[in-house]
């Protein structure tokens, strides 16, 4: 299941999408981050971890344009709750190491402190690799 989420001009933000083989979900985050864009994605996102009761978040930034510092006192204080009350565990934040977007992932990993597992990657492949030897992790201590 993949959902697309637009803003009002019809432009494809962010992307949501259920990987059942990994057992994880799949942000890709699309150009500039308006606050209210953010918040109805980060919302939809809430929606999906809950229906696939699924802990482990990839959320890829590498095509987010600009700053998105506007959001992070959202994200910690309203969103991180909710999150975690959903199900969330792990969260793994992919950023291009030449954007000001991982600055703005810098700030909300300060601000979300001990809520959830939370590491913040340069290189997809290696993010994903940090969730499915986290789940492997998990599913030993059962």
């Amino acid at each position: 299941m993949k959902k697309e989420i637009s803003n009002a001009f019809g432009k494809i933000f962010l992307t949501i999408e259920y990987v059942e083989k990994n057992h994880l979900i799949h942000n890709n985050w699309l150009g500039y981050q308006t606050l209210e864009g953010i918040m109805l994605g980060a919302d939809q996102c809430i929606d999906v971890i809950n229906f696939y009761a699924c802990p482990y978040l990839l959320n890829d930034n590498r095509l987010v344009v600009g700053p998105w510092n506007h959001a992070t006192d959202w994200i910690a204080n309203d969103w991180t709750p909710r999150a975690i009350k959903a199900g969330l565990t792990h969260f793994a934040h992919v950023v291009s190491p030449e954007s000001f977007a991982a600055l703005s992932a810098e700030t909300m990993s300060a601000k979300v402190g001990d809520y959830f597992q939370m590491q913040i990657f340069e290189d997809f492949d290696k993010a994903k690799e940090w969730l499915l030897v986290s789940q492997k992790a998990h599913s030993l201590t059962i």
